[in-house]
């Protein structure tokens, strides 16, 4: 998506600023303009400024300035919310397709928004007063993060066979072990490799080190063995597809979701990302603390890796229940 086409310049400048100084993914900033779009969009029609029977989709946005912005008000904002919660037609890809975004996709615009107009008061300075200073998020529900067990993940490292055995194999064991995301493991080169450790680039283009254990460091030698045959298109990437080029991210979605299935586990309720979410929750309880959790997956912000700690706190519950002394009761008088 090119915003730069399509954003008008109050707009385009809150994008570049995050793309270029914040060094945020084009992802990122493309979910950015989609959400701030339909937010102009709305007010648009909201205020009639567009004429009668255009579709929703097709009002321009490219006239919005800084005085249509400065206009804007707190009260609007959450009409604007309330059309999302109860009218906004969800993504076809939905496993419930209707209108209404759940609470979570209303956060996360919610906080688009918020960046948006913190950008326009405190950066730039081009507005005096940030209207949704007083914003507040809608309430999400917490839920922990599904996860394998300690003999469910061993019961699919044993399950991986077939053509690509080494190369499944070694891709796995990085989730399990490191909880690399997706596109992290997609993207790994062959330098990316050294002794005891790997180069990996997160969110944002972030790079960090994670050290490799006995187990990640004998699968990616086995892989490499195979790996240094192959004369790829890609001579870089580490991880090939069956193409010779490298490995997609719906291809690895694909190949775990097939191993899960192998291993008798139901790969309906699994993924790639709970394979992340697996990894993180056997670190936490096997002693490694919170803020070296945060390091290893890569996430910016501490409150991203307490969610575990949640998982956490149900052992500690599981535990307590199984005291010797728990089925004891106070003799009656």
């Amino acid at each position: 998506m090119d915003y730069i086409k399509e954003a008008p310049e109050i707009l385009r400048e809150f994008l570049v600023y995050h793309e270029t100084i914040k060094g945020h993914s084009k992802k990122t900033t493309d979910e950015y303009f989609l959400d701030l779009r339909t937010m102009f969009r709305f007010l648009k029609q909201q205020k009639g400024l567009v004429p009668r029977g255009t579709e929703f989709e097709d009002i321009p946005i490219d006239d919005v300035d800084l005085e249509f912005v400065r206009n804007i008000t707190l009260s609007d904002i959450y009409g604007y919310l309330a059309y999302l919660a109860r009218d906004r037609e969800k993504n076809s890809r939905s496993v419930r397709p209707g209108h209404g975004l759940t609470a979570t996709s209303r956060a996360r615009k919610v906080a688009t928004i918020r960046s948006y107009f913190k950008y326009l008061t405190v950066k730039t300075k081009q507005l005096e007063k940030n209207p949704v200073a007083d914003l507040d998020s809608p309430k999400t529900a917490k839920t922990l993060p599904r996860y394998l067990s300690l003999d469910e993940s061993t019961q699919l490292l044993s399950a991986v066979d077939g053509s690509h055995k080494e190369r499944d194999y070694c891709i796995i064991t990085l989730f399990l072990n490191c909880g690399l995301r997706i596109s992290e493991l997609a993207g790994l080169d062959l330098t990316d490799i050294h002794a005891d450790s790997l180069r990996v680039f997160g969110k944002g283009g972030k790079e960090r080190i994670v050290y490799l254990n006995d187990a990640c460091a004998e699968a990616i030698n086995d892989y490499l063995k195979l790996r240094r045959d192959i004369k790829a298109l890609d001579s870089r990437a580490l991880f090939l597809s069956s193409r010779k080029t490298r490995i997609t991210k719906s291809t690895i979605h694909h190949l775990v979701k097939t191993h899960l299935a192998s291993a008798g586990l139901d790969a309906s309720k699994y993924s790639s990302h709970k394979l992340r979410h697996t990894a993180a929750t056997l670190l936490l309880r096997n002693g490694v603390d919170v803020r070296t959790l945060q390091e290893l997956l890569g996430h910016e912000h501490l409150n991203t890796t307490q969610i575990y700690t949640h998982v956490e706190n149900d052992s500690l519950r599981e535990a307590a229940a199984l005291s010797p002394l728990s089925k004891i009761k106070k003799k009656e008088k």
